[in-house]
């Protein structure tokens, strides 16, 4: 049975190849398979340029970033895939997060995110997986209204995690994306 709780997936990179893109994808098939509504987004596909309150004055919302909106209203929960950049998140995360935020006419920018719940998760060819950026992405979350989830996960040494067939060649690190993913489908059905 499939959840009428629809969780929107993406990950704060767009490269072709990103070791994120392919973790969030991973994790909307995850979620599907534990009955949850997933939907997969990819940012190259939505550029919008770096927020800037006089563009937003000039021009109001982007037209990718309003796609966005109505994207994340029609999703109870999100799961990000946060790459770290130097310990923080994402340029391209912080500014899709930035704009969808804003208001725009009679709506309040930060009620698409209130009460809606999140997963983070993060990749790294490094040995930490890229810890540091959830931190920072679980924080922005909070501070937008969202509800964080604890499970989180973590993916070192992400070019070898996967296997050429698409999973993980680590059996238990399929396992923690599994309880992660799941989490938040079972969340999402005990609140309604």
């Amino acid at each position: 049975m499939t959840s009428t709780h629809p969780i929107l997936v993406f990950a704060g990179s767009a490269r072709t190849g990103s070791f994120n893109k392919g973790l969030a994808r991973l994790a909307a098939d995850s979620i599907r398979r534990q009955g949850g509504d997933a939907t997969f987004v990819d940012l190259r596909d939505y550029p919008i340029p770096l927020y800037d309150g006089g563009l937003e004055k000039e021009s109001g919302i982007p037209e990718n970033a309003r796609a966005l909106k109505k994207l994340l209203a029609a999703h109870q929960g999100l799961a990000i895939a946060s790459p770290e950049y130097n310990g923080f998140i994402t340029p391209l995360l912080k500014n899709t997060l930035d704009w969808l935020s804003r208001p725009d006419g009679d709506e309040d920018g930060l009620g698409l995110f209130r009460d809606k719940v999140a997963i983070v998760l993060s990749a790294s060819p490094g040995g930490f997986g890229g810890i540091r950026s959830l931190g920072l992405a679980r924080q922005l979350l909070l501070n937008l209204g969202m509800i964080v989830l604890p499970n989180q996960v973590v993916v070192p040494r992400a070019g070898q995690a996967v296997t050429d067939s698409g999973e993980f060649a680590d059996k238990g690190m399929g396992e923690r994306l599994d309880t992660a993913c799941g989490a938040l489908v079972r969340t999402l059905a005990r609140i309604a």
